[in-house]
This record gives C-alpha cells, structure tokens and sequence, in this order.
C-alpha cells in the first residue's frame, strides 16, 4: 500500500479515534440503563486493574515499535522479522498479565467486597494478551507510514463490543452479576477480533506486496524490550499519577470539605474529560509523526526532521489553541451542556476547573507530540524523563495547595498544568536545538494564540445561547482566518517525499550511513 503522507495519516488517525470514542461514548448510555447503578458500580471496580496490566503489558508498543520499523524500512531493510519478533515478546507479557489479572481475581473482589466482580475480572483477563498483540501489529503498519490498519481495527473494536455489550447486557438484566461479567466478555472479544482483522490484514498486505529488501536483523528480546520500556513510562506515568491523585486529592480535601469524593469526581470525570477531548484529536499528530521522524534521522536528514518536529507542533497548536480559547471563554455553557446534572456548588467548582484546566489542552497536547518525536529520533528516554519530572511536581503542588480550603481542589488543577509546564519544557528543549526554528515556533504559538483570541472574543456576545452557537461562530471565524493569513503552506500540505535531484545528506551535514549520535544506519535500535 502507498504509504501516507503526514497529514494524511494525521486525519487518518485522528478521524478512526474520534469514531471510536463517539461509539464509546454513546455506548455507556444505554449500558447504563440496562446495568443500572450496581451493575455500572461492578464494571467500573474491574478497570483500574485492567488499564494498569494494558499500562505494564501494551502501552508504548505502538510508538516503540513504530520508530524501530520505519527505521528499518528507511534504509531498505524487511523489517517483517522484527513484527515476528515483537509479538513473540510482547504476547507472552500480555499472556502473563492476562494470567495475573484472572488469578488475582478472587483477592481484588474480596478486597473491594464485592463477591459479583470476580467473574467480571476473569471475564476482561484475556482482553490483556489480545491488546499486546494488537498494539505490535499497530506499531508495525505505522512504522510502514500505513494508518489505514489502526483506524479500522479501532472502529471495528468499539462496533464489536457495543454490539455484543449491548446484547449480554439486555440479555441478562434479571442477573446484575451475569449482565456485568458478560458485558466485559464483549470487551475481550472486541480485542479477539480486532486482533484477528490486524493478523488477516498482515498476510494480505504481504502476499500483495512482499518485500525485496534484505531481512534485518531481529532485534534480541531484551533490547526489543528495553528500548520499548521507556516509551511504556513515558506514555503510562501520567494514568498511574492518577490512581495517586485518587488518594491524595480526596484525603486532602477530606480534611476540610465533606464532598471530597464529589469534587474529585468533578475534576477527574469532568475538568479532565474536556481538556482530553482535544488531545485526542491531536493524538493522530503524535502517531504519524513517529515513521517520519525516524526515517529522516535514519538516513542522517537531522535539520529536515527538526523541521518537521517544528510542523507537528505547529498543527498541533492549530488544533489545541482554539479549542482552548473555547473552554476557557465558555466553561459554564459547556459544563451545562455536558455536565447538567452537576450543580451547586459542584458544578461551580466545575466551571472554575475548567478554564484553569483549558490551558492543560495546549500543553499536554504538545507534550504528546513532542514525545512522539523523540520516540522518533530513539531518545524516548528523555520522555519518560519530562513525565516523570512533570508528575513529581504535579504530586508536590497538590500536597502543597489542595488542604488549603480556598484552593481546594483547584490546587489540583493547578498542579496539572504545571506538569504539563515542565514535561513540554524539558522535551522542548532536546526535541529543537536551532535556534531560528525554535523563534519560529514560538511565533506560531503567539499567531495561533491570538487567531484563537479573536474567534473566541467575536463569539462570545452569544454566550446566552446554546453553546453549539458561539462553537460554530468560533469555527467560522478561526478558519478563514488562517487562511486568509496563509498559515499553512502548499508545500507544507502536501506529501513530504524526498526532492528529486537534491541531496538531502549534504545539506543535513551528515555523512551517509549514519544517523542521530553516529549509530549505523542498519541498526533500528541504534545499537
């Protein structure tokens, strides 16, 4: 398949993601109703266990991967041996986690008291095997620049377990237990089966155009795995702080509220669910960007791939500022749109964490895609080192701010965005080093910042209507206006191939067959 250009693969990404979380999402509904309180009480207690093994076992395949084959494939190595490899690997720490998580079923439901969740947890075991498998097939395609595979099984997935959710949920809502511990089986099968489309949709894609390059080298188990481990940090630190936030914010604010639980809820459920819709969009930025940063440092283009990294970011501040501007303009009209059964006092703590959280879209947006990039360029270490420092401060400042009663939970919020401050910072730093591109960065931030501003201002006189107004105007506004002003280049729109007749390695100023640090360019580990 011809592989995508950046922006394509971009959409592709983005668009297969946002179906998904639409399905998601319109699917908790009528789940909720044929569930009811109990029975949505059961299926939440068995996630926070699943989505630390998916965390352990799957979480950083895609990127890690991703930047080991393009790698490959940019100096014309078959790099199917490595996919053969990584599911090897991977598959057996899936295996494990899958094992631990239906042994370690009856203590979690004993611990929670709740008898009903044990199924439940043995029910959704497997699903953690199917998804490290999954996640080395996506790795994979996007490492050939194919994002087709990714979206598709994505949809496929939430089709499947929407389908057969709703049916074992309808089916047995005489039995509470029996209706939760069947609905998170149509979540194993869901994985099952995408896992299944993305094997199918190996061998085709092979049969029909099988690779005439030289096999590389398999990379060893260990070093497959250490490379993939700070990715895994990288992408993971973030959710498990949140299990810590869980503790700290509620005990804190305990101490002088009696709704902590309520107005953790608020923040988590509320604050964060928003300021994560834009970075989801962005997050086809982040996975594109991964194969073409990697090829371009594969073949020693390191001024082109910076450029490139300075684009990623430019487009992700073209997708985050604006809907920033938009939370931060109009937090009360969007909480009531979504949230309206939060009110009082909750739903005006709501609104305060929403427009301090709107700042977070910007950040943790780019935070992802600049994360991305040095995933591409071999250096996710430098990732996880951002996260984990940003994380530190975030725990810090909710010591610090959240048993102030004043600030209460919006210490919380607070404490967010600085992370995100500082992870952006550190990766800011090692991801553009030239000077020029950094001030040029820097002034499509401000362009876009004050384009997002103008939109926001021109339609906030409609802030009385119903929020979907003031968003359409906002929309209407903002976009002509970055066309007018010519923001985007043709050049920069189109497919980023290599010029015809010019030497890319000399105007780099790097030698052929050497990429970032010297490695040897058939070495997609930089070994």
């Amino acid at each position: 398949m011809k592989e995508q250009s950046f922006i394509k693969g971009a959409l592709i990404i983005s668009v297969g993601g946002i179906a998904a979380k639409i399905l998601g999402a319109f699917y908790r509904i009528p789940l909720a109703n044929a569930l009811g309180g109990e029975g949505m009480g059961i299926y939440q207690m068995v996630y926070p266990l699943y989505c630390l093994l998916l965390t352990l076992a799957a979480t950083g395949i895609p990127s890690g991967l991703c930047r080991i084959v393009a790698h490959a494939e940019a100096v014309g190595k078959d790099s199917s041996g490595i996919l053969r490899r990584a599911l090897l690997v991977f598959s057996l720490i899936g295996a494990a986690g899958s094992v631990l998580m239906f042994a370690l079923a009856p203590v979690m439901s004993a611990v929670q008291r709740e008898p009903g969740a044990e199924t439940a947890y043995r029910m959704l075991a497997p699903g953690v095997f199917a998804v490290a498998a999954i996640s080395c097939f996506r790795g994979y395609f996007q490492g050939k620049g194919n994002f087709f595979p990714t979206a598709l099984s994505e949809v496929l997935e939430q089709l499947v377990k929407v389908g057969l959710g709703l049916f074992f949920a309808y089916a047995y809502r005489g039995n509470t237990v029996r209706a939760v511990a069947y609905a998170l089986l149509a979540v194993t099968v869901s994985e099952a089966v995408a896992a299944a489309f993305m094997f199918v949709f190996y061998r085709v894609s092979k049969r029909r155009a099988p690779h005439k390059g030289e096999p590389v080298e398999k990379p060893g188990a260990w070093k497959l795995v250490r490379f993939i481990l700070p990715v895994a940090v990288a992408a993971g630190v973030l959710p498990l702080s949140n299990i810590v936030d869980s503790i700290v914010i509620v005990h804190m604010i305990g101490r002088h509220s009696g709704n902590a639980t309520a107005l953790y809820g608020v923040f988590s459920g509320g604050a964060n669910t928003l300021v994560n819709l834009p970075v989801s969009v962005c997050y086809g930025l982040a996975a594109a960007i991964i194969p073409l940063i990697s090829s371009l440092y594969a073949k020693g283009e390191i001024s082109e791939a910076e450029k490139k990294i300075c684009f990623a970011l430019k487009c992700t501040f073209f997708v985050s500022l604006p809907a920033a501007a938009f939370l931060f303009a109009f937090p009360s009209q969007t909480a009531a749109f979504l949230f309206g059964a939060v009110t009082g006092e909750e739903g005006a703590w709501l609104v305060r964490l929403i427009r301090i959280m709107s700042f977070g879209a910007v950040l943790l947006s780019a935070v992802q895609t600049l994360s991305a990039c040095l995933t591409g360029r071999g250096k996710p270490k430098i990732a996880a080192i951002s996260m984990t420092a940003g994380v530190t401060v975030k725990i810090s400042l909710e010591l610090l701010l959240v048993r102030i009663p004043g600030i209460s939970v919006s210490g919380a919020a607070i404490a967010a965005i600085c992370c995100y401050f500082v992870a952006l910072l550190v990766n800011l730093l090692y991801s553009i080093r030239d000077k020029k591109n950094l001030a040029r960065t820097m002034f499509e931030l401000a362009r876009f910042a004050c384009l997002a501003a103008v939109a926001a201002a021109v339609a906030y006189p409609l802030r009385t209507m119903n929020v979907l107004v003031p968003l359409a105007v906002m929309a209407a506004v903002y976009i002509p206006l970055c066309v007018l002003l010519r923001c985007f280049s043709r050049e920069e729109l189109g497919i980023f191939g290599r010029r015809k007749g010019h030497d890319n390695h000399s105007r780099a100023g790097v030698r052929p067959g050497r990429s970032d640090g010297g490695r040897k360019r058939g070495d997609p580990l930089g070994g």
